[in-house]
């Protein structure tokens, strides 16, 4: 068995609903803020701010008492987005240690972080109650951290701390001292206790402690002893870990309908920010980012945006998202946006001491996207042939980076050069005896000089495609002594002769 002493530290985020909804929108941080939960018209304040509650406003209020008091500003519960932030704060404890229990309950976010033995890693439980409350607050979310040898007397703190005195470690074997001055309201105590307890007289945990143990047992039975435990700092626990998944996803559903560009990016902008600074936590990059806006009438509209190398850039992922939706537009208002990005390792690039210096890959990858707004998607990237004897007999990839390194192969000698033409251009063609012996091609009149050919193709008679072709290459000149090589091609389908290519 292990002799490294039990450590716990926990993380308690109150008004949960309220933070999960602001945390994206720093600009409405100094404006009273209320949650309002359930349907109308009875609805009623289930989480406000600091703001909302200085001004006299307080859970429980229904929408028409909310209205009396000057500008507030009402907000719809969002339990996706409480989820969704919800599991950023668990993946943030899961850094320190794997072992996170979830306590969430009602209107606050609760996790205890199992962290013995973690000394050497992130230094004294002082250092790594700031550092964690320092991550945390990246987030966009305040909360208080609480650290002990025992696993209910942290949760107990947590609850007991403000924003003010938001870190607290109790030493070992301190825990009913530590405890004592807290009110009995960070218990999860049921209605009919909160009774005796407020008949009694007893307020705080260290009354509650006072209290003789066996007396206790006799009034409340073996509920009564394990209040009196917790009050004391000593009760067992029996650690339950979640299972944490690393998935980089933002969501925000929006107060109004948006339909300008300019103002979606200001919220792509907010969260571009989270994923950054999330994957920069785990020393990793964005490899991919995927936006789906939900529109009204029930409609999504998805796009993916993946760059040449994975980058933690925001301006170039805000550019390239610009450009995409600039040329994919959705069709309808938005009314929520879902920022989802795979991970990716952070790329580095070895130059030579005295190798002239490359340009960025970020701005390769800004032009070509620029470049597929204007020449339209899937008309950007390397030509690979395909398994026919066709004409045009390619298709389009996006350009992708080699597998590794290979040295481009130098010709050994001069080769001849084709240009293809797209569209082909007729030709008028004459024949003799099967064989062409003069064309006019630009409104030029050719003499051929040597005809090479013809070689026949024709395939998919299963489809309506059909195609049927005669090839021949020929060496032709022209009355002022100029040289033509050219391949021109007979449309067996339509009998059209066609001037396919130039040979340079």
């Amino acid at each position: 068995m292990s002799n490294i002493p039990q450590l716990y530290a926990c993380l308690y985020a109150k008004e949960f609903p309220a933070q999960a909804l602001l945390r994206l929108r720093p600009e409405l941080y100094n404006l009273p803020c209320v949650v309002m939960d359930g349907e109308p018209p009875f609805q009623q304040v289930c989480s406000l701010n600091t703001k909302a509650r200085l001004l006299g406003m307080d859970h429980g209020m229904t929408r028409v008492e909310v209205d009396t008091f000057p500008n507030p500003l009402v907000l719809s519960r969002s339990v996706q987005t409480e989820a969704v932030t919800k599991g950023i704060l668990l993946e943030c404890a899961g850094a320190f240690s794997p072992l996170t229990e979830d306590l969430s309950k009602d209107t606050a976010c609760i996790c205890c972080i199992d962290i013995s033995g973690t000394t050497n890693l992130f230094g004294p439980p002082e250092i790594l109650a700031n550092t964690l409350l320092e991550r945390v607050r990246s987030l966009g979310i305040l909360a208080q951290v609480s650290v002990s040898s025992n696993f209910h007397a942290a949760v107990c703190l947590a609850k007991g701390l403000s924003l003010r005195n938001s870190i607290q470690v109790i030493a070992s074997g301190k825990e009913s001292e530590g405890l004592a001055s807290l009110p009995l309201t960070v218990l999860d105590l049921t209605e009919p206790q909160k009774e005796t307890f407020a008949i009694w007289g007893i307020h705080t945990l260290g009354m509650l402690a006072a209290l003789p143990e066996e007396e206790l047992i006799a009034r409340m039975g073996q509920e009564g002893k394990r209040l009196w435990q917790l009050a004391h700092g000593n009760c067992a626990h029996l650690f339950m870990p979640v299972e944490l998944n690393f998935v980089l996803e933002e969501r925000m559903e929006l107060d109004n309908p948006v339909e300008l560009l300019d103002s979606l990016l200001f919220v792509i902008n907010v969260m571009l920010d989270q994923l950054v600074l999330r994957a920069k936590a785990r020393i990793l990059a964005l490899a991919s980012v995927t936006i789906t806006l939900s529109l009204e009438g029930g409609r999504s509209h998805s796009r993916t945006v993946r760059p040449a190398l994975p980058s933690i850039d925001k301006q170039l992922w805000i550019k390239l998202l610009h450009l995409d939706l600039e040329a994919h537009p959705p069709h309808a208002a938005i009314l929520a946006v879902i920022l989802h990005a795979e991970p990716g390792s952070i790329s580095k690039v070895q130059s030579g001491l005295f190798s002239p210096q490359l340009p960025e890959p970020t701005r390769l990858d800004v032009t070509l996207a620029r470049i597929s707004a204007i020449v339209g998607e899937g008309n950007l990237g390397r030509a690979v042939l395909e398994d026919t004897h066709a004409p045009e007999g390619f298709r389009i990839e996006p350009f992708t980076l080699p597998a590794r390194d290979s040295a481009p192969i130098a010709p050994s000698q001069t080769q001849l050069s084709m240009r293809k033409l797209r569209p082909p251009e007729t030709v008028l063609v004459r024949l003799q005896n099967s064989r062409p012996t003069a064309l006019v091609y630009r409104e030029r009149r050719y003499v051929v000089e040597h005809a090479y050919g013809p070689w026949l193709a024709e395939g998919d008679w299963w489809n309506q495609t059909l195609w049927g072709f005669e090839q021949w290459d020929i060496v032709a000149r022209a009355q002022d002594g100029s040289l033509l090589c050219c391949c021109i091609m007979r449309d067996l389908m339509h009998d059209e002769w066609q001037m396919a290519a130039l040979y340079d």
